[in-house]
């Protein structure tokens, strides 16, 4: 917001708050004209319920709908919501936070906030300003009804005038002419205010002025009539160049409203303002909603990964709270630290499971911008508490040398998120208040808002009956060559497409069905291909005929072929106008991608970098993909970037931010799957889980950060029976015991997974490509097909079901129960152990169930 429009703001919202109410801290007495606020604050609303629980008797009643009752305190902000189906309140602030003896300071404060504001002062530093501290105590909240709920508008700060808001000096004359414009009172406020200069024709202002005399003299220049033009004037007049403060004010609303067995809580974009001085970086949203004391029992839930629950109190404050990106990083900024390894947040939720009750947390706008932040008791107060923050202003640092001298000055994104941020809260109950719940409400809220494809049957399956078998070969890789001394690249093959059909013949002969062939390193001079706009097979695999003829090999085999492509990455510049397509940093630079050194798993500077793509060229490389395609008549392909990564474009003046970035990859994926495409996807973050059939290297498993205490299935209990999925490929992975590997299969109800090539391992050594070790299929087929066979054995038996429940029967034994009755009890401890009546042997497991 600039200057200009802040005056004007202000006074709307001021209006606001004389005919619309005002809110003070919840001890003051409410006066007369605020009661006759609070009577206008809940008229209109049409209840057909009466609000006489007493848990919120000294709340306003708002709305209410056969499910829920939305009550709100015009004092202090406070909302709550009862849940008539169990009888659970749910507070936007914990009741009891005034007794919180752990709490002091701005966390005792936050405990009352219902939005905190992280913005950047002039020098890029961080500060915050809260809804209670900043706008509730100063009694700046404005509430308005709307359908089914409120809007809440916060005023952060005052437009308090400081020292610099008078010159710096004056005029003798001028100063004369302001005494006379005064009582006795100011004028003795001015003269101590000003002090002759050495000049005496010329007063200079007290370099101490503060508290009761600084008061005294403003008001002073207020009675005198002194305006912003004399400001200016007096500036002129003795060539200064100080400047008027603006007014560190932000401007902020929050709506709430009913919808079914919903509470959506909205921030809307329209509703954020701030000085141009200070940039809003984050806004943090109803950050103790629903949280719980340390007498509580409970978990909070994260999207980690496949997802994790961290347990009430448990103790880990020695630990890093909770925090993590929605959809991950963003590599148009700084990705230095990317290649330090954790799951993914794929899917924008988060939740809590208290023992009457649950909620879970979708963000339905704005989730690309998101993070979902936890934490436990016992570290800056008593409670146990989840909720999401935004991103609004994003800043880098840029250098800049001065006369030999470097100095590092901060740059921000031109233009805010162009997005409102909504979060719905849907309230289970009874045996729907645990994870399993959490995750089939997330699953049938996604198919009613068309955000997953249509359910999987047998009859779409080549094999019937099969769980996948999902099998990445590599084409060919550059690799440096010599001759007569002379250095080059060239392409290496280490699987063509003739020995590619060797491979699947083999697999098939050992009776793995159903298989899901994707091919990696084909087209655009191998596995670091050019950008695919346009599409050259590469001879050292065969080139086009043998692709054509690799084709009607997979119909005949009845095999899915998933020719494997990059498209929001440039793996190379060749062929790349790094300088008109490359997305751009803050800073200005293209976005560069470096290669991650397996070792010391950072990114590695000292090789060629890959770059991204700007999202404004992704719908034009696609649609010239899919024509180059056209004609191999393919039926499937292979994304390893279109469905796992967000980036944003801060070109100067041609700004694409994430949320548009995110738009801009579901038009992308929308026309590969109108040409008939099946597509599989790598990593599947949620936008596109209405457009695959396929994901790989699907999270399954959790990051593991000392917070958490349990890792759970929640992104397969979301997506099984609309997508098959698997994990990373097991000669890849980290399970040095095969059962290990099973076990993780039948429990997440995974696909089998290999990354082969047919040539030796040796062909990958003192290569780019070292990572690629234990890849030759020889020594891994018949270890393939023992783990397939034992994998297909159970989940043959429910493959295109869903997993309906999962739970943790005892350290190290869980139980999964697929939608047609069948069941699967794993058992990853070294001993045997009796579960539901069963014994369950050492790293084995046990089926059972009538299949419907």
């Amino acid at each position: 917001m600039n200057l200009k429009r802040y005056a004007l703001l202000t006074s709307l919202f001021l209006i606001g708050i004389m005919t619309a109410g005002c809110a003070g801290s919840g001890s003051d007495k409410q006066t007369a004209a605020n009661r006759t606020v609070a009577e206008e604050f809940v008229k209109g609303a049409a209840l057909a319920v009466s609000f006489t629980d007493p848990r919120v008797a000294d709340m306003k009643g708002v709305a209410a709908n056969n499910r829920l009752q939305l009550f709100a305190d015009d004092q202090s902000g406070v909302i709550a919501v009862l849940d008539k189906s169990s009888g659970e309140v749910w507070y936007s602030n914990p009741p009891e936070r005034d007794s919180d003896q752990l709490a002091t300071g701005i966390n005792k404060d936050l405990l009352s906030a219902q939005l905190k504001l992280d913005f950047h002062n002039a020098f890029g530093q961080l500060s915050s300003v809260n809804s209670y501290t900043d706008s509730v105590i100063h009694k700046q909240v404005k509430f308005e009804n709307i359908a089914n709920g409120i809007r809440v508008t916060y005023q952060f700060g005052t437009d308090e005038k400081t020292a610099d808001d008078i010159p710096s000096k004056l005029t003798k004359a001028r100063l004369e002419e302001l005494k006379g414009k005064v009582d006795k009172t100011g004028q003795r406020a001015l003269m101590i205010a000003y002090k002759e200069d050495t000049d005496p024709s010329v007063y200079v202002r007290n370099e101490s002025l503060a508290g009761i005399q600084l008061k005294r003299t403003l008001q002073a220049f207020e009675d005198a009539g002194y305006t912003d033009e004399d400001f200016r004037k007096d500036l002129e007049a003795l060539q200064l160049e100080q400047t008027k403060p603006e007014p560190r004010i932000f401007l902020a609303s929050i709506e709430y409203t009913l919808d079914g067995d919903s509470l959506v809580v909205k921030v809307p974009a329209s509703g954020i303002h701030y000085s141009d001085e200070y940039p809003i970086n984050t806004i943090s949203v109803l950050g103790f909603f629903g949280a719980e004391g340390e007498e509580s029992e409970g978990s909070l839930f994260v999207p980690d990964g496949s997802g994790a629950l961290i347990h009430f109190n448990n103790g880990k404050i020695n630990y890093s709270s909770y925090e993590q990106r929605i959809y991950g990083s963003d590599l148009t900024m700084d990705n230095a630290n990317d290649g330090v390894w954790e799951e993914k947040a794929r899917l924008p939720v988060f939740g809590m499971i208290r023992r009457d009750g649950a909620f879970l947390g979708i963000i339905e706008e704005g989730d690309s911008v998101a993070s979902v932040h936890a934490d436990v008791s016992g570290r800056l107060n008593s409670y146990n508490y989840i909720y999401p923050s935004f991103y609004v202003v994003n800043k880098d640092e840029v250098s800049l040398d001065a006369n030999g001298q470097e100095r590092s000055l901060p740059r921000y994104q031109e233009n805010p998120t162009k997005s409102d941020f909504t979060i719905r809260y849907a309230f289970l109950s009874g045996d729907e208040a645990t994870y399993s719940g959490m995750a089939q409400y997330y699953q049938q809220y996604l198919i009613k808002t068309h955000g997953l494809p249509e359910p999987k049957s047998a009859s779409e399956s080549n094999s019937g009956w099969d769980a996948p078998f999902y099998l990445q070969l590599i084409g060919s890789i550059a690799k440096n060559k010599h001759a007569a001394g002379i250095p080059y690249k060239a392409l290496e093959p280490l699987t063509t497409f003739k020995q590619a059909e060797d491979i699947v013949n083999q697999v098939q002969n050992r009776n793995i069905r159903n298989i899901k062939l994707q091919y990696s390193g084909w087209f655009n001079k191998g596995l670091d291909h050019q950008v695919p706009d346009q599409v050259s097979v590469d001879r050292a695999v065969g080139g086009s005929k043998a692709l054509q003829e690799f084709i009607s090999f997979a119909r005949d085999k009845h095999l899915s072929f998933f020719p494997d492509v990059y498209i929001a990455e440039a793996r190379t510049s060749d062929g790349f106008d790094v300088t008109k397509e490359a997305s751009r940093t803050l800073r200005g630079d293209p976005a560069k991608i470096y290669p991650i050194e397996p070792v010391l798993n950072q990114r590695d500077r000292s090789k060629a970098p890959s770059y991204v793509v700007s999202p404004r060229y992704i719908l034009n490389v696609v649609d010239s993909m899919l024509n180059e395609l056209d004609d191999y008549r393919l039926e499937g392909i292979s994304l390893q970037d279109l469905g796992s990564r967000l980036n944003t474009d801060y070109r100067t003046n041609d700004q694409i931010d994430r949320t548009e970035s995110e738009t801009i990859s579901e038009q992308a994926l929308t026309k590969i799957r109108e040409q008939n495409l099946e597509i599989m996807a790598n990593g599947g973050n949620a936008y596109a889980f209405p457009y695959v059939t396929d994901i790989t290297n699907a999270p399954m498993t959790n990051s593991g950060f000392k917070i958490e205490d349990e890792e759970i299935p929640f992104y397969q209990m979301v997506v099984r029976g609309y997508i098959d999925y698997t994990g990373m490929p097991y000669n890849l992975s980290n399970y040095t015991d095969m059962n290990q590997y099973i076990l993780k299969c039948l429990e997440y109800g995974s696909g089998v997974y290999f990354k082969w090539i047919h040539e030796p391992n040796y062909k990958v050594k003192d290569t780019d490509y070292d990572d690629l070790y234990a890849v030759h299929y020889e020594q891994w087929l018949d270890q393939a097909a023992q783990i397939y066979g034992n994998v297909n054995e159970v989940l043959g038996k429910v493959q295109n079901r869903k997993i309906i429940s999962h739970e943790k029967l005892s350290d190290g034994v869980f139980k999964t129960v697929y939608e047609n009755g069948i069941y699967v009890i794993v058992n990853y401890n070294r001993s045997m152990v009796q579960a539901d009546g069963l014994n369950v042997e050492a790293g084995g497991y046990v089926t059972g169930g009538v299949q419907k």
